[in-house]
């Protein structure tokens, strides 16, 4: 990466980190802008487990069978899907929450979505809200149904 592009990419963390510790500070909810998807998925794995899968670059590669390279760091970039999908981590609270800035490799330069996922206890397993914001309208649901055959559908038969 250049670092124009690097500078870009840390100027936007940035101002997603300051929106954050804005809204964290009213404790008062932002609605998305534009287009969300939401999904709600329960997993039979725990809230670690999942985290992991989605942020160890051998277990992402093993479960989405692609390949994958994760900094799980915050800042830290990734490369998914064979490098079709790109971005950075923005968030990252173990086995409770990833927030990343999110992008397919073939969208305008600097443009970035936020994809969210959260991690909630569930008697023996997991149930997981997924936000993802901010991207081009008619994608919404080629990438909805992304989600599901990529993540949600994959998932659990990793875990078996």
């Amino acid at each position: 990466m250049n670092q124009i592009n690097t500078s870009k990419v840390l100027a936007f963390i940035l101002a997603v980190s300051l929106l954050q510790l804005s809204v964290m500070a009213q404790d008062k909810p932002v609605p998305p802008k534009g287009i969300t998807i939401h999904q709600e998925v329960d997993f039979k794995a725990s809230p670690k487990q999942l985290f992991e899968a989605l942020l160890d670059t051998k277990q992402f590669s093993a479960f989405s069978g692609m390949p994958a390279q994760i900094d799980r760091s915050v800042g830290g970039a990734f490369s998914i899907f064979d490098g079709h999908i790109i971005g950075r981590n923005l968030e990252v609270v173990p086995n409770q929450r990833i927030v990343q800035a999110w992008r397919v490799v073939d969208w305008p330069e600097g443009v970035y979505s936020i994809a969210k996922f959260e991690f909630k206890p569930q008697g023996t397993g997991t149930h997981v809200v997924f936000d993802h914001t901010g991207f081009p309208e008619n994608l919404r649901d080629h990438l909805a149904e992304g989600w599901q055959s990529h993540y949600w559908d994959l998932l659990p038969k990793y875990f078996h």
